[in-house]
């Protein structure tokens, strides 16, 4: 039987049960810098054609056990935010930061915020913030060039025209029989996964280093964690990774690992995990999460730079387990089973839980596509994980580490940087000293976003 209905996956579902542990812990932003002013009219429109397409869902539950989740068009979003106070330049990556502070609810489709601000130089600050419930980068980028398209036709908002299509409704018949044909089929599932764990228990993923019990600051109790955007010469830093036989995908693992032990987050001749989100998006895909992460080990020398052949053939090599079941590590396979623990069960594991130490995306030039509005073009586009205030001791808890966002437009390389280690990366300032650093490692020259 053909599911009529668009259900959670697996990462949806996870995404979910954190919110209602953690709330707005983590959520994805696209951030537009603009040399000309925006006419509200325009953003406007803008906001109404994302509001009726693809991220404009919102979760339906069951009664029915085991049989999931599953999306609807949302008919509510958060209202378009323009301030009228202009932004110093000196106040680019506060404002940025400051639009994270949104409560988002995804049972009532309030999962995403536009918001825009002039500067004082005569241009405009813009940004989308999304709930990591219900899109992903590749699903946040898909839903923000399709509205564009609409916006440049004038088209009207619609639904069933855009790419709100694929979201999903609430079918007329065959309700209960569709939930108890994806109960079914979520118990074999489960079995199936069972199986395959059970035969590969013996595949082990790259280990995490735990965090270094001291030092401890005397910090608030609540944490904003450090966050830099670096810009940098396209041409200098694909020549620096072509000089020390890299990609320029690698040169961003090297940094990440070198800014890591710099900090004094690793230790000496250790093995960083780097987590690389992968994606897996078709055409056409509901789906809100696509994504699987790449976990590579990539070993740290105190005063070396990172061997950038090593991270290229770590990379490769995660790619090949990942493509083969037999060498997926079990904890994969159980994801049907993931989807059917209780929230409560799901709480008593996350006291254990732990976030990536090193988490590293790279977004190529695919930022390159949403640029433009209604002819007026970014001087900067970039998309970043922001990982929003929170209480002191919950960061120190969940181990949380460092961020890296890599984007391009052939011409400048944009870097988003967040290091979100209380006791490491205490201060912005802290950061961008260990940043600077990092860079001369490499003879590359870079351009801070104030």
């Amino acid at each position: 039987m053909i599911d009529i209905l668009n259900r959670l996956t697996a990462d949806d579902d996870l995404f979910l049960k954190l919110h209602d542990l953690y709330g707005n812990a983590l959520v994805n932003q696209l951030a537009w810098r603009f040399d000309e002013e925006l006419d509200p009219a325009v953003l406007e429109r803008f906001h109404a054609h994302l509001a009726h397409g693809f991220l404009a869902r919102r979760v339906m539950t069951t009664s029915v056990p085991f049989a999931r989740p599953w999306w609807v068009s949302a008919t509510t979003a958060e209202p378009l935010a323009m301030q009228a106070d202009q932004v110093p330049e000196t106040g680019v990556l506060d404002w940025f930061f400051e639009q994270s502070h949104v409560e988002f609810d995804p049972v009532t489709g309030r999962v995403w915020r536009l918001s825009a601000a002039p500067t004082t130089t005569g241009g405009t600050l813009l940004s989308l913030v999304t709930s990591h419930v219900v899109a992903d980068g590749g699903a946040v980028l898909y839903a923000v060039g399709d509205a564009l398209e609409r916006l440049a036709a004038q088209a009207t908002p619609d639904i069933a025209t855009s790419s709100g299509r694929l979201v999903g409704s609430i079918p007329s018949t065959g309700l209960l029989r569709s939930h108890l044909a994806d109960a079914l089929g979520q118990l074999r599932a489960a079995a199936r996964g069972i199986r395959a764990a059970v035969k590969s228990r013996n595949v082990r993923e790259p280990e995490r280093n735990p965090r270094p019990a001291a030092p401890l600051l005397p910090l608030p109790d609540r944490y904003s964690a450090a966050d830099l955007v670096v810009e940098v010469d396209a041409a200098e830093w694909n020549s620096v990774a072509s000089a020390h036989d890299g990609t320029a995908n690698g040169l961003m693992v090297g940094m990440a690992v070198g800014i890591l032990g710099r900090s004094g987050r690793i230790a000496d001749d250790s093995a960083v995990r780097v987590d690389i989100p992968h994606s897996l998006r078709g055409i056409d895909d509901p789906r809100g999460n696509a994504t699987t992460g790449l976990p590579t080990a990539v070993p740290y020398r105190k005063g070396e730079r990172t061997d950038l052949r090593g991270v290229r053939a770590a990379i490769k090599q995660a790619a090949r387990a990942y493509a083969d079941p037999a060498t997926t590590p079990a904890l994969q396979h159980l994801q049907p089973v993931q989807m059917m623990l209780p929230r409560i069960v799901l709480a008593h594991f996350s006291r254990t839980a732990k976030a990536p130490e090193c988490l590293c995306t790279n977004l190529g030039e695919t930022g390159q596509g949403v640029a433009t509005i209604a002819d007026v073009r970014a001087r900067s586009v970039l998309m970043r994980p922001v990982v929003c205030t929170g209480e002191t001791e919950l960061f120190r808890r969940l181990e949380v580490g460092l961020n890296l966002s890599w984007s391009s437009d052939g011409e400048t390389v944009t870097l988003a940087i967040t290091g979100a280690d209380p006791d490491r990366f205490p201060t912005r300032a802290a950061l961008r000293d260990q940043v600077i650093d990092e860079f001369e490692a490499w003879g590359l020259t870079p351009n801070f976003w104030s």
